[in-house]
């Protein structure tokens, strides 16, 4: 299948989008520090370069996009066009991913994968707020290694 615009006009929409402060990472931290979780951001000198980090409890997030982490829900869709490329490409970040959360959690780190599909769609103030309450209650007492948040909370 060919695509619909041009390559140049293709680059510029590529080139746009954010790896960092994304809305649906914007709503999160809003949220947790409403109440009153205070928090690092994207601290490159850990593994994965985690989008949130509370060291303070030892714990950091990623705020996973579904599509280029490739969460396999309806908003991580192949492209129909080069298909083995995108199939290549986000196996290798999915992998990536895999490896920085082992690395933090052999060095002593809590690790929290929170989902855009957990928090995007028609209600997704509401949606936030649960899951913003749910991260909450992990960071300040839940002592397990690992959580991650997807689909329905």
């Amino acid at each position: 299948m060919v695509d619909v615009v041009d390559k140049a006009t293709r680059s510029r929409m590529m080139a746009g989008i954010k790896g960092k402060n994304t809305w649906p990472e914007l709503a999160l931290r809003y949220r947790l520090h409403a109440a009153g979780l205070r928090y690092r951001l994207h601290r490159r000198q850990l593994p994965g370069t985690p989008d949130l980090v509370f060291p303070k409890f030892g714990c950091v997030i990623f705020v996973h996009g579904c599509f280029w982490h490739w969460h396999e829900c309806r908003y991580s869709k192949i492209p129909a066009t080069r298909r083995m490329f995108w199939i290549e490409k986000l196996g290798a970040n999915r992998e990536r991913d895999r490896k920085a959360v082992a690395q933090l959690i052999a060095s002593g780190w809590r690790c929290a994968i929170v989902w855009e599909c957990s928090i995007r769609g028609a209600a997704n103030d509401e949606k936030v707020s649960r899951v913003a309450g749910k991260l909450a209650r992990w960071i300040r007492g839940e002592k397990s290694k690992f959580i991650e948040i997807c689909g329905q909370v």
